[in-house]
This record gives C-alpha cells, structure tokens and sequence, in this order.
C-alpha cells in the first residue's frame, strides 16, 4: 500500500479511529490528530504517527482526510494547517456537517487553495473498521479518481453524488433520513404488538427473508427486544443531529412531514436521556 502516500487523518471520534486502524492494517503510512489528544494516542500502538498539531500533522501529506464534528471543526482545521501542506495535498471531507456547513467548507477551502473533494461515509464503526463503507462522493472527477484507490481500502462502494462538493452532502442526508424512520419504524412496530397483545418477535419472523425485510430490523430489533443498548456505533444524538441538518437544508417544518415526525421522535429520546445510545433507543419513546 506504499503507493497511497502518506495519508492524514484529523479527528480521530468513533470513524476516524476506524478508518485509521483499517488503513494501517492495510500497511499505509498514516499520521493522526485529534483535539483531544488522549483519543489519538493509543492510534501510536497500531503505528500511526500522532502529531501535536493539525499544521504538524499535514506536512508532507499526500492525502487528508477530515472525520470531524462540525462545520466549525472542519473550517477551524483548515484555517490552521492549510499553510503547511504541500501544494499537490488532497484533502477529502468526511464530516456529516449539512449542506450550509459544507458550502462554508468549500469556501474557506477556495480562499486557502486547497483541492477539495468529499466522501461521506454510509455506514458505521464496524464496516470502516472492515472496508465495508459505502462512500457517497462529490467534487472534481479528477481529484476524485486521484483519491479512488485510497477510497477502494475503506470502502465497498462508491457512489458519485455529482461534480460539486456538496452533492455527497445532500445524499447522506437523505439516507440517514431513511435510516431513522426504518429504526424509528421497527419500534413503532413492536410497541403497537405489545398493544395488540402479540409477541414482540413475531414481527421479526414475519418479515425475515421477504420483501420488506431490512437489517435495520435485525441489528437494532435484537437490541430492542433485549432492551440491553450497546456501546453506540452510531449514537442516537449523532442521528438526531443529522434529522435537524436535514430539516434545515430541505424548508421549513411541515414541508416534508415524516421528516418532522421522525426528527421529533429521536428529539424526545434525546431528551429523555437516550442521546449517547444506539440509535435502537428511540423505541423508548413508545414506552
């Protein structure tokens, strides 16, 4: 994997640390940098680099890959390390940071020079730390085919959003939209068996192998029925936030109202407490 040059990874939360443990099982060169520098560290193990600041991470960086909370995170990092990378430097954004926060990125990437490109990451800890993501693209089709071969390591598939960075953006929102009605949904489902006086698993053995089966039965079912949540691979408040980017970037309340029903759903679970769950735990809400 030599051939991939010396890959960066800022923000080493719950993916950026995947992404980096697959990446250096793969034999890549990789530096790592986190904020909060406890979380990078123990990275060193696996044999990344782990820099002290983004602008010591960066320099001699071939490719950068930004796994950050927010739009202000990203703009911030950019700001700070965009002088000390090389010229040639790709830098891909991975942040799920909504459409308004993205074109700020792409502004601020404009004003410092930097060849930008996004890949937003439809999957969880486990297919990142696997190489099973699905990545949703946009940006320059050349920057894009420039960093394929690095994305080909991490994921199973690509799809190209469109030409602009942002098109990548827009997709994810509307996947993630999706994801929660399905979890929101199975929920729903087992709360309205538990009123009709029915077991909670014969929803399950109903739709098991037919044409409305779906994973996001299975996986977060399990959790349900157990009512035993695991540590969080992808954490109920980090979908909630993604409901609101995408109520935001698609008109006011009331302009797609599943939307507005299901983000009010992962609001009140949020609420309740159920913020750093599966996002699984919304079917307290029914409770």
């Amino acid at each position: 994997m030599s051939g991939l040059g010396k890959v960066v990874i800022l923000g080493t939360g719950i993916m950026g640390r995947a992404l980096a443990e697959r990446l250096l099982g793969r034999g890549v060169d990789v530096t790592v940098w986190n904020r909060t520098a406890e979380r990078a560290e123990p990275l060193a193990e696996f044999g990344a680099t782990v820099a002290a600041t983004p602008a010591e991470a960066v320099a001699s960086a071939d490719i950068v890959l930004m796994t950050l909370f927010d739009a202000e995170a990203v703009v911030s990092v950019i700001r700070e390390a965009s002088g000390a990378a090389p010229a040639g430097a790709l830098w891909v954004q991975m942040s799920t940071i909504g459409v308004d926060g993205t074109d700020q990125v792409v502004s601020v990437a404009a004003d410092h020079g930097l060849a930008l490109v996004e890949a937003m990451m439809l999957g969880t800890k486990g297919p990142a730390e696997s190489g099973t993501l699905v990545l949703l693209t946009g940006g320059d089709a050349d920057r894009l085919a420039a960093v394929e071969p690095l994305l080909a390591v991490i994921s199973q598939k690509r799809v190209v959003a469109g030409p602009e960075v942002g098109a990548g953006t827009r997709l994810k929102l509307v996947c993630n939209t999706w994801i929660g009605l399905l979890t929101a949904g199975t929920g729903q489902a087992f709360a309205m068996l538990r009123a009709l006086g029915l077991d909670e698993r014969l929803f399950l053995e109903a739709i098991a192998g037919g044409q409305s089966d779906t994973v996001y039965a299975h996986a977060k079912g399990g959790l349900m029925l157990a009512d035993d949540f695991q540590p969080a691979n992808f954490q109920l408040r980090g979908l909630h936030k993604d409901l609101e980017l995408a109520e935001a970037a698609t008109g006011d309340a009331g302009t797609f109202p599943i939307l507005d029903a299901v983000r009010g759903l992962y609001a009140r679970a949020e609420e309740q407490g159920q913020g750093a769950e599966d996002i699984a735990a919304v079917v307290r809400v029914f409770a």
